[in-house]
């Protein structure tokens, strides 16, 4: 039988390590079945699975290897692999694979230890982890409040995605830390649309709050909006309660809050990089398309659909033309939305905060509630809230070094 042997190789980083070592193998016809490799702070770590032809000389070939590694600085360790053992490694690689990114302002030893001691009771296996984050100065003067995130591949059946989202959910709480769990699947690799929530997602304010104040009707509508969320109106019926009490504002007003409107920090490089990789980009809002509009106009958003306001002489009429956003008809649009750009529910994001975004966030394939109510980050299966609006580009796998060559190559 062949020879199945592991060799680890480490020591100082160097360019053509990969080329020499291999080219030793290369003179014995050894077949390599498996290679993996990463290097930290310079500091190599390159591991091969190989098989020895019959006819090989293994002495010939390990004296060799250890020839090159000493003459490169490298130590070597061969290990020994039964047949056996290395079948039962092929029979695995059909196990479901998941991806669990870690995302807050600064990632420390004991969330790793925290998350890893989760995986550990659900027994899965870590086999890979990649930070995605950029590397960090550590002089004082370059101190600054910027993002850090790391990516664990884990190995192993996840009987209930739901329940471990939720154990991720309550740790992530307990130490200010965005922890998101999905499926490592084709689909995490081909999003094509990305649907935002407006009021309190993309801006920083309830644009029907602004309204309000502009109207003196604040504590009015802030009671309808109670009554509400207790359970004694609709969506609908609190929508056009709310809207009543706006009758009569002039355009004007409204010209001046849609200036003022605060930008989500981290909304416009999400939206400039998604639509550099060819995004399309959606505002499915209960807002108003008047306040949509302006701010898909300022980012760059391809479609809008929120509700259409009622003007008369220059002034609000109290009503809204055509069928109210509710959260059912958030879904509904999303689902038109990634029919008319012949791709699956699968491939689409949806991001938002409140209960009327739930239903398009489950139907999402990745559904994503952003610095969301209590409720809504339990239901919704993804949650971030720790950073900013681009933190969504870590959960695409995307690297700091990655972004700012596309960035680099958009400005150029």
């Amino acid at each position: 039988m062949p020879e199945i042997l592991q060799i680890d190789i480490a020591g100082p980083d160097r360019p053509g390590i990969t080329m020499a070592l291999t080219e030793v193998l290369a003179q014995s016809d050894v077949a390599v079945l498996d290679i993996g490799q990463s290097v930290i702070h310079d500091t190599l770590a390159l591991g091969l699975l190989v098989e020895l032809p019959d006819d090989a000389g293994g002495c010939a070939v390990f004296r060799e290897l250890l020839f090159k590694a000493h003459e490169l600085g490298l130590s070597l360790r061969f290990t020994p692999v039964a047949a056996a053992d290395y079948e039962h490694w092929v029979g695995e690689q059909g196990q479901p694979r998941h991806i669990v990114t870690l995302l807050g302002r600064a990632i420390s030893a004991e969330h790793i230890a925290r998350v890893s001691a989760v995986v550990t009771r659900n027994e899965l296996n870590i086999e890979q982890i990649t930070r995605l984050s950029g590397r960090i100065s550590r002089r004082p003067e370059a101190a600054s409040a910027g993002h850090a995130s790391i990516q664990l591949w884990l190995k192993g059946p996840v009987p209930d995605v739901g329940a471990l989202h939720g154990e991720f959910l309550g740790l992530g709480a307990d130490m200010d830390l965005d922890i998101a769990i999905q499926e490592d699947d084709v689909f995490r690799r081909n999003r094509r649309l990305v649907c935002f929530d407006m009021d309190s997602t993309l801006i920083q304010t309830e644009v029907i709050d602004e309204l309000a104040d502009a109207a003196g009707v604040r504590a009015q509508v802030a009671a309808i909006t109670e009554a509400a969320m207790r359970g004694e109106l609709d969506f609908s019926e609190a929508f056009r309660r709310r809207m009543a009490l706006l009758e009569g504002m002039p355009e004007s007003v409204l010209a001046g809050i849609a200036e003022r409107l605060p930008i989500t920090d981290g909304a416009e490089r999400l939206i400039r990089t998604l639509k550099a990789l060819g995004f399309r980009v959606a505002i499915l809002s209960g807002g108003f398309t008047y306040f949509a509009e302006h701010l898909a106009r300022r980012l760059g958003v391809d479609d809008v659909h929120a509700n259409q306001l009622e003007f008369a002489g220059g002034r609000l009429t109290g009503k809204v033309a055509g069928p109210i956003v509710d959260g059912a008809r958030k879904a509904e649009l999303l689902r038109e939305l990634a029919a008319h750009e012949g791709i699956r529910l699968e491939q689409v994001i949806a991001v938002g905060d409140g209960a009327n975004d739930l239903p398009m966030l489950s139907i999402a394939g990745l559904g994503i509630a952003f610095r969301a109510k209590p409720l809504v980050k339990e239901r919704a299966r993804h949650a971030i809230g720790a950073v900013g609006l681009d933190g969504i580009l870590y959960l695409l796998g995307m690297r700091d070094q990655d972004l700012a060559a596309l960035e680099a190559a958009v400005s150029g």
